[in-house]
């Protein structure tokens, strides 16, 4: 069901977004309705106007005339977010910026590139195939770069190489009233005032709308090995992880698929592993480095109960598996067709992970939900997809009950409410509950850069 905000959009705005973009702008109720809809169960609303942005000026331009009538913005990439971000809860334009594709420079030399807002993840490594250089962030959904820094999002990699906090140099940005500012430079360090950069990245939408971003690029490994291990409990799994960080072990990626996940991509994506707690691992660097860092590794998960470490070491071998771990989402929601999933994540210390998970597992199981646990344990983040029905009043209720009970325990445990989803609309409350007085600094942050809060309203803060 999607739901159209009220009132409608001035149609004078919309005359003259139409005298000045013509075909870029559309009303279809067909495409307002793709353009209010993400991958979360949250419900959507529909914006009452499209316009399908070219460039920063064409961004620029649109806020402008959105300005003068007060009319909202939301910004739109690919639609994967996870928390309402680009529901019109006021109703509004949305600023589609797919059509900002172009990758503007890649300096080998330096590591790093430009890039528009609406080139994709898969796209930017796609050209940079023969470089020898890659963007390492990978949330799974091939995202767009612009929304990827819009929402701080993270992913597989992020053990290894950092999330998008890290790899953003530099950005530009179109503010609320139609100015541009350039954020950043190329240099790797600066301290040269207040660091906008990091302001904007994680705002997702309600301070500006990024058109352009520069970001750091990192050498592709000499030697890349994916590996399995299935162990007899969570908590095993997890202690394993726990050491072999404090061993200083350096993994790229450490995933965790509880025994209910590992069954769901077993049966969806054609696997035969042990229906057991279970890691995926990948290890980069040199030939002999990564033969140390696996035996190091396999050694540690022995002593844990560990089964022995089946390899993929061939690209398609790797890809087949990490594929599978991208679609844990539509794994779990075959495991009950029909049903939507209600996908939720928490992070917390390393030292607290196990203690959070286990607790989440009995509490999801006294419950009697369906909710298959899948973590970048190696930084502390797990995610849990609630499989329900969503006409089932009472199911809804246990789930956002256990929900709700998941992110009072990571606060508790010195965590947040999310790792890399974001706070969209969906989590307004439990960014309160974490950052106390801190959110009424972000909110004069906000009514300063947009003081008529027309920059995605609703999202991230109540006003």
């Amino acid at each position: 069901m999607i739901a159209h905000a009220t009132p409608d959009t001035d149609t004078a705005l919309v005359r003259q977004l139409t005298h000045v973009f013509g075909e870029q702008v559309s009303t279809a109720q067909a495409v307002c309705e793709q353009h209010g809809r993400d991958e979360s169960y949250h419900p959507a609303v529909a914006p009452d106007a499209v316009v399908f942005a070219r460039s920063t000026e064409d961004v620029a331009e649109t806020i402008r005339l959105c300005a003068e009538h007060g009319t909202p913005i939301v910004p739109f990439g690919t639609g994967t977010s996870l928390e309402g971000g680009v529901a019109a809860l006021s109703g509004g334009v949305s600023i589609d910026l797919t059509g900002m594709n172009q990758i503007l420079r890649v300096s080998a030399e330096d590591l790093d590139c430009t890039v528009q807002a609406g080139v994709t993840r898969k796209q930017l490594n796609a050209h940079l195939h023969d470089t020898g250089l890659f963007f390492p962030v990978d949330p799974g959904a091939d995202a767009s770069l612009g929304g990827m820094a819009a929402t701080r999002a993270s992913g597989t990699n992020a053990v290894r190489y950092g999330t998008m906090r890290e790899s953003v140099l530099g950005l530009t940005v179109v503010l609320a009233d139609g100015r541009t500012i350039h954020t950043g430079t190329r240099a790797r360090k600066s301290a040269a005032g207040y660091d906008l950069t990091r302001l904007f990245v994680g705002s997702e939408g309600t301070l500006g709308v990024i058109t352009e971003l520069t970001l750091r690029l990192q050498g592709i490994p000499e030697a890349m090995s994916a590996a399995v291990c299935s162990f007899p409990t969570v908590e095993s799994a997890v202690q394993t992880v726990i050491l072999a960080i404090q061993s200083g072990i350096p993994m790229a990626r450490i995933e965790l698929l509880d025994e209910v996940q590992i069954d769901a991509c077993n049966r969806f994506s054609k696997l035969d592993h042990p229906v057991q707690p279970t890691l995926f691992l990948e290890f980069h660097g040199s030939e002999q480095g990564v033969v140390e860092q696996s035996e190091m590794l396999a050694e540690l998960a022995s002593e844990f109960g560990g089964s022995d470490l089946r390899w993929s070491v061939h690209q398609e071998d790797r890809n087949r598996l990490w594929q599978a771990r991208h679609d844990a989402y539509y794994a779990s929601l075959a495991l009950r067709p029909g049903a939507r999933g209600m996908t939720t994540d928490v992070c917390v210390p390393i030292s607290r992970l196990a203690d959070c998970i286990a607790e989440t597992k009995a509490d999801v199981e006294e419950s009697r939900l369906l909710a298959p646990i899948v973590g970048h344990v190696g930084d502390g983040n797990f995610h849990l997809v609630f499989v329900i029905d969503p006409d089932d009043a009472d199911e809804l209720a246990r789930a956002d009950a256990a929900h709700r009970r998941m992110v009072e325990r990571a606060l508790a445990m010195g965590g947040t409410c999310t790792g890399e989803h974001g706070i969209g609309y969906g989590k307004i409350d439990f960014l309160e509950a974490e950052h106390g007085e801190g959110v009424a600094v972000m909110a004069q942050i906000k009514r300063a850069l947009d003081p008529h809060n027309l920059m995605n309203p609703g999202k991230v803060l109540r006003l």
